[in-house]
């Protein structure tokens, strides 16, 4: 069957740029290689000095317009390149002091996650590239997100050395969107791939992955991520569920490419609506999967599916990392990857085969009317899951690991909100208006799980590192009330559910409690779960076994004794040939180093704002190793005492 997602494309237009390992002091994109390891080979920094870091330097990025809280830096010849509110600057990496800055037009916005770096060819000089964002992010009251109906959708090429845009791509350095994205190219060899950032509405723009010549700007192929009729997948939506469809897409920060195979890896996020499927009967793919294309053409490879029928809001956010398994003498191309549900799927990366067993294992089925149910869902035999999936009442948070007044509001949550749990993928009951509450609870819940900073890997052990939050989601699901816009297609049909909770149809209401003191003062608001509510572990890829687990991040409003349980948020973790893990994402201003072997915190320098992204780290022009992190509005890099 011909498939008709891609435009074929000869490889001579591709090219032969650059192999993608960087040099060892640069980190040139969002997970410093195509691979998505995260990892960097640079040691001067080690287990042994990593306590004597200190700040080297910051830039502030942010004095008005757009946040860049979630931007990861990159560096490429000891210059670092990084987005700010209305810029895009580059800096002297060992520093901080700029070297040029480029204002963002008033038609655009600012690109909110990063930048990458294209090294050029004999005809044309180094690129920064970059998309500008994506339309918003849920749809308006009055009707659907439409393409353009925001900022300006763009693709970018600014000359690296001058920081002025590259006449020689696209139209004098800019390539018009249809669909915006609001995470990094992803450069592989000379192509420019992106993902699509699509309103979360059930019909609106498609939410297709698409590739540019990283010389030229020109279209070379798009990907349906919902197939079309004579596609691949097509039969996975019934009741023709698949017109219009938007969200299916990867709105998260990067892509990761086999480059000897010439193999991308595409993670797909869920279809929209998010907690309702009514109007999109069937599995849906390519939804919550990872899909394997020829990176050249587009052509379809091969695809896993980690959910079907999502009605959880499980998204795939982060690509894939690709590794060398050791079993039995053998060394197997695989990759590992990690889904918000919290579990983690090795497939080998050539075929998309599980290497440790995948069970259909049979899930609960809901009563919302008009709804469809998958009767099983995908789980690994290993590695075990790697955040919370389920909870009865024996898990209920302790007096002694909290304070009793947390227990008794954690009480007063669950008898207020008619509150049941029946383990992994419980759909949201049907609530009737007028009747008493009852609702479910989604573990874990919407921010993950992992998320989308997703994992890194050590290499040299194959010791796979993951962050990742417990947190759930409860509530349920009600008709939608008579005016109220859902999304509409071209065919007339409207979504006749979404979900709601005793607090209204939002903000998200989550399984945690208040706490107030004997004179009414606000505490804290805390999860109802037993701690801890999120971790740090490592996983050896070759195994499928946890290596170690550890509690991420301290909550410093419950009493001394009590804080270390976990306050982790959707960032991730980088590695570095130093033995050593370092990250962020966590409420408590922290910046942390590990022990990559054993978890034993070996640094956590209080910032003055928290991390909400992933780190990274790199040799400076004076031969220093730095490690870099955006702590909310600014670059901090640290590095040894001189």
């Amino acid at each position: 069957m011909r498939r008709l997602a891609f435009l074929w494309v000869g490889l001579a237009a591709v090219g032969l740029a650059q192999r993608a390992t960087p040099a060892a002091g640069d980190w040139p994109m969002y997970s410093h290689d195509v691979k998505g390891l995260k990892f960097s080979p640079l040691k001067q920094i080690n287990t042994s000095n990593v306590a004597n870091l200190k700040q080297a330097w910051s830039a502030t990025l942010r004095t008005t317009g757009s946040p860049t809280a979630e931007v990861t830096p990159i560096v490429v010849n000891g210059v670092m390149y990084v987005p700010a509110a209305g810029k895009v600057l580059a800096l002297e990496a060992h520093t901080g002091k700029q070297l040029w800055s480029w204002d963002v037009p008033a038609d655009m916005a600012a690109p909110p996650r990063g930048v990458s770096y294209w090294p050029g060819d004999a005809n044309n000089p180094p690129r920064v590239m970059f998309t500008n964002g994506g339309d918003v992010m849920s749809a308006p009251a009055a009707g659907p997100a439409k393409p353009g109906s925001g900022p300006k959708n763009r693709l970018v090429a600014l000359n690296a050395k001058t920081g002025k845009l590259d006449p020689g791509f696209g139209r004098e350095g800019i390539v018009d969107l249809e669909v915006g994205h609001s995470g990094t190219p992803t450069i592989f060899k000379n192509l420019v791939i992106l993902g699509a950032s699509v309103a979360e509405a059930p019909f609106g723009a498609p939410g297709d992955a698409r590739a540019f010549d990283a010389r030229t700007g020109k279209k070379l192929w798009e990907f349906h991520t919902v197939p079309r009729p004579g596609e691949i997948g097509h039969e996975t939506w019934l009741d023709d569920g698949w017109k219009n469809r938007s969200g299916v897409n990867t709105w998260g920060f990067h892509m990761t490419a086999d480059e000897e195979r010439g193999i991308l890896y595409i993670p797909v996020g869920g279809p929209a609506a998010n907690f309702w499927g009514g109007d999109r009967p069937g599995a849906g793919l390519f939804g919550n999967s990872l899909v394997a294309v020829d990176a050249n053409t587009g052509k379809y490879m091969w695809h896993f599916q980690t959910v079907h029928h999502d009605i959880w809001d499980t998204d795939l956010p982060a690509a894939p990392n690709l590794i060398e398994i050791k079993q039995n003498g053998r060394t197997i191309p695989a990759l590992t990857l990690v889904p918000k549900t919290g579990l983690m799927f090795v497939l080998n990366r050539v075929t998309g085969k599980p290497i440790f067993d995948v069970e259909e294992r049979p899930v609960p089925k809901g009563d919302t009317p008009g709804e469809w149910y998958s009767p099983t869902q995908p789980f690994p035999v290993k590695p075990p899951p790697l955040a919370r999936n389920s909870f009865d009442m024996s898990e209920l948070v302790r007096a002694e690991d909290t304070m009793p007044e947390h227990v008794a509001a954690c009480l007063d949550l669950i008898k207020a909100n008619g509150l049941t749990a029946n383990g992994p993928y419980t759909p949201f009951p049907t609530h009737e208006p007028g009747q008493p509450p009852k609702s479910g609870m989604q573990f874990p819940g919407i921010t993950g799980g992992s998320n989308w900073g997703g994992a890194a890997v050590d290499p040299s052990t194959n010791y796979v590192f993951v962050a990742t939050h417990d947190q759930a989601l409860i509530g349920w699901m009600e008709k939608i009330q008579p005016g109220a816009y859902y999304g509409r297609g071209t065919d007339g049909s409207t979504q006749l559910y979404d979900r709601g909770s005793i607090n209204g149809p939002g903000p998200y209401a989550y399984f945690t409690a208040p706490v107030r003191d004997k004179d009414g003062k606000l505490i804290g608001t805390f999860p109802c779960q037993r701690p801890p509510w999120s971790n740090l572990t490592a996983v050896n890829a070759n195994t499928g076994e946890i290596v170690w687990r550890i509690p991420l991040g301290l909550n410093e409003a419950l009493p001394l004794g009590k804080q270390n349980v976990g306050s982790a948020g959707s960032a991730g973790p980088i590695a570095t040939a130093g033995g050593l893990v370092f990250i962020g994402s966590t409420a408590d201003r922290r910046f942390r180093a590990f022990e990559a072997k054993t978890g034993r915190e070996l640094w956590a320098p209080v910032l003055e704002k928290n991390v909400t992204a992933n780190a990274m780290t790199y040799q400076g022009s004076d031969g220093r190793q730095y490690v870099a992190v955006v702590a909310t509005d600014a670059v901090v890099s640290f590095a040894l005492p001189k």
